[in-house]
């Protein structure tokens, strides 16, 4: 009699294509978790960027320069509170003033800053 044999895979040769399946499904769902985390914080950091924009403008824009010293303040932006700070210094120019804001997230970490500025006194040539 001629012996028979049947086509298909053993237990074993399956049980390794789940274990490498698993694996790839696996990696597949880290990179998904990465990929919203990191879009959240794109997100936060674009959100942070336009508040100090906003305060480094105002202060800038505004008719009258800002006091030299530190400011702060709160504001709201993408449905979130931001909290900002602004620093005024004289520079080696006196008719120059420096402001730098740095903005913060609810949890007091900064996530933006920015550099802005403006002639001390109004008017002045």
């Amino acid at each position: 009699m001629a012996e028979r044999r049947e086509a298909g895979f053993t237990l074993i040769e399956i049980m390794v294509a789940l274990a490498v399946f698993s694996l790839a499904v696996l990696a597949l769902l880290r990179v998904e978790t990465l990929t919203v985390r990191g879009a959240a914080t794109v997100d936060t950091v674009m959100l942070a960027r336009i508040v100090a924009g906003n305060v480094a403008a105002e202060a800038v824009t505004d008719a009258r320069a800002p006091a030299i010293g530190r400011a702060t303040g709160t504001e709201a932006n993408g449905g979130r509170r931001w909290r900002w700070q602004r620093d005024v210094a004289g520079t080696p120019d006196p008719s120059v003033v420096r402001i730098d804001v740095a903005v913060a997230d609810e949890r007091g970490t900064i996530q933006a800053r920015t550099v802005a500025v403006r002639r001390a006194r109004p008017g002045e040539v």
